[in-house]
């Protein structure tokens, strides 16, 4: 049905009026021929559906397959996440840190070397390589190579995700609507 026959419909619809209200056509500026089979048929695209009356109670179930993935949008992602995990890392390598020289156990594991090397001129120490500074610059540079490696990795993967799903047709998943 065209835009013309619609507006011709009108008067239906407006105010409860009996009569069909002509509209002049914008394209050839004539009047439309207004039939009960237009109105009938502009009437029915202007109200709702009638619900079914054997529709099942209950959620809706969709299925759905993710076809493709965009790897800009997983590029992003990744690289997000893991800067969130580098970031937690190198916190919680600090506080753990914190933690175990507040229990003393770097100087109770330096007692323990001090007691097992008997006569040396330089003696080994524990402090000098566990450090807090040491430690803590040494856990930001695994984080800044675990942003790299995981946003290049899941980058791959999306692009190989795409190329077997065309071959596959992708992961098939089921939606519902509680």
């Amino acid at each position: 049905m065209s835009a013309t026959s619609s507006e011709g419909a009108r008067g239906m619809t407006d105010g409860g009026l009996s009569t069909t209200q002509a509209v002049a056509s914008p394209v050839t500026g004539t009047q439309p021929a207004t039939s009960s089979a237009q109105v009938t048929g502009a009437t029915a695209t202007q109200t709702r559906p009638a619900p079914r009356t054997g529709a099942r109670k209950g959620p809706r179930r969709v299925r759905l397959a993710v076809a493709r993935v965009d790897p800009w949008s997983v590029m992003k992602m990744s690289f997000l996440l893991s800067v969130a995990i580098g970031i937690a890392g190198v916190i919680l390598t600090a506080v753990l840190w914190m933690i175990l020289s507040t229990m003393n156990v770097f100087t109770d594991i330096e007692g323990v070397l001090q007691s097992l090397q008997t006569t040396t001129t330089n003696p080994f120490s524990i402090k000098d390589y566990v450090g807090f500074g040491r430690v803590v610059s040494l856990s930001v540079v695994i984080g800044v190579v675990d942003v790299l490696l995981l946003t290049a990795i899941t980058t791959v993967m999306a692009f190989l995700y795409n190329i077997c799903s065309a071959l596959v047709g992708g992961v098939q998943l089921t939606l519902t609507d509680d």
